[in-house]
């Protein structure tokens, strides 16, 4: 006060230190809970035992035939049966994990497929390793729902796609490291491998109990606590998802990519040994090794690229995996047409690299078009379309096949349809009524 005036202040601008330090989470939603990159870590080994597990009985296929009778028509269908129970498991297996906590679920799955591993050590029929196998499926359809719906509850705006693509690394891993099932089976036995990989698994999952939590709910300071949430309801978690035309997009765009990635590595190897005249081991090795390779650094990159982009773009996860898909597609053509066996590893490999893009951003962009409570769910829909979309897409190969029809033109075509996807991804948006932050907290 001077000559008996109030004197309005000006505004200053120096800092206030403690702004600098502590910042109220309502301004900084995409705040991350602690342990959250612990998750991403602990999860990465859980979803490469999950691949590793699943797939290390058919790097043992002559071990298994020369110990168990059965014709190679049954000992495909030991993987067919975990295919098919593990499709149809899905949705039921990701509601388990809406449901209830999603670390106790991730927990009793590890469990229960280390546990039938171990199991599958004693099988000594062609009907037991089959029953084990079903039941595998079954276990295992419970982890990847819950698994990513854990890392994107803890995972929220700045790095919810960069966890997502580091967390799906662990497929890659798990499917190279398969192969170990034949290095031991061939040393020791494939009992030893079974009993081995199991029992790892188990120890790992009593590891988990004392280090796995849920994430937190994000609360900003001084507001009220949230009211508490009715139980997620089955029936009720169907019309949400299948009420948004942006979900049944989702799910349907997941389904043909699903057939279409079965279809490119289901017969690649085919292709390159008929075409460029190269022997069975080399063209698996050029058709699968280095494109799995090459999708550790697409996940990286297209999950780094969307969140990056997404503090300007809300559709930036909608639009990562479009602009993958259509460099993506162009390679596939090239490597379906060239006639140089180097160029065509390259086009294989550079589809990989785009089309993983796809896999780092899937579960970030459920999290923005559908209601949070059924997270999970809607991911083990996505994963039953895609499971039976991958056996559509292999038998539809072998027809065309059968058919006499060239493989260089079944890969023209996939690579033509596969420029629907983009479409489908920049149709996709999300929800209305919430800011970006709010919409994937």
């Amino acid at each position: 006060m001077a000559g008996g005036q109030f004197q309005i202040a000006k505004p200053t601008r120096k800092r206030n230190p403690y702004l600098s330090r502590v910042t109220p989470p309502m301004l900084t939603p995409s705040r991350l809970p602690p342990r959250a990159w612990l998750v991403v870590a602990l999860l990465w080994v859980v979803v490469t035992f999950n691949f590793l597990a699943r797939l290390m009985l058919t790097t043992m296929h002559g071990s298994i035939l020369g110990s168990i009778p059965m014709t190679e028509t049954q000992f495909g269908l030991l993987t067919t049966s975990l295919l098919c129970a593990y499709g149809l498991v899905s949705p039921c297996a990701g509601f388990l994990a809406d449901r209830f906590s999603r670390s106790r679920v991730i927990i009793v799955s590890l469990i229960a497929w280390s546990a039938i591993t171990w199991l599958t050590a004693y099988a000594r029929t062609f009907e037991q390793l089959l029953i084990l196998r079903s039941l595998m499926g079954v276990s295992e359809a419970c982890y990847i729902p819950a698994g990513l719906a854990l890392v994107n509850d803890y995972h929220r705006d700045a790095t919810r796609s960069l966890a997502t693509g580091i967390h799906q690394s662990g497929i890659f891993i798990g499917m190279a490291l398969a192969g170990l099932g034949g290095y031991l089976a061939e040393r020791r036995s494939w009992h030893y491998a079974f009993s081995v990989v199991g029992a790892v698994g188990i120890g790992y999952g009593l590891l988990l109990v004392l280090l796995l939590r849920d994430a937190p709910r994000a609360q900003p300071d001084g507001e009220a606590a949230a009211p508490v949430e009715p139980p997620v309801d089955f029936r009720a978690a169907m019309r949400s998802l299948f009420s948004q035309g942006a979900f049944v997009l989702a799910l349907v765009n997941w389904g043909m990519l699903g057939t279409i990635s079965w279809v490119v590595f289901g017969w690649m190897p085919l292709f390159l040994q008929e075409h460029f005249h190269l022997g069975q081991g080399a063209a698996g090795l050029s058709a699968t090794f280095y494109a799995n390779v090459a999708a550790l650094p697409g996940l990286l990159a297209g999950g780094a690229w969307a969140d990056r982009w997404a503090g300007r773009q809300r559709r930036a996860r909608m639009y990562v995996p479009a602009l993958g898909l259509l460099v993506a597609a162009p390679c596939l053509f090239c490597a379906a047409t060239t006639s140089v066996l180097g160029y065509a590893i390259l086009g294989v490999v550079f589809y990989r690299v785009f089309s993983s893009f796809v896999d780092a951003n899937m579960m970030p962009i459920l999290c923005e078009v559908i209601d949070r409570r059924y997270r999970a769910t809607a991911y083990g829909l996505l994963n039953l379309t895609g499971v039976f979309g991958a056996g559509i897409g292999v038998y539809v190969a072998g027809v065309l096949r059968d058919s006499k029809i060239d493989l260089s033109k079944v890969f023209v075509t996939v690579a033509v349809v596969t420029l629907a996807s983009p479409v489908m991804f920049y149709c996709i948006k999300p929800r209305d009524g919430a800011p970006p932050a709010a919409a994937s907290s």
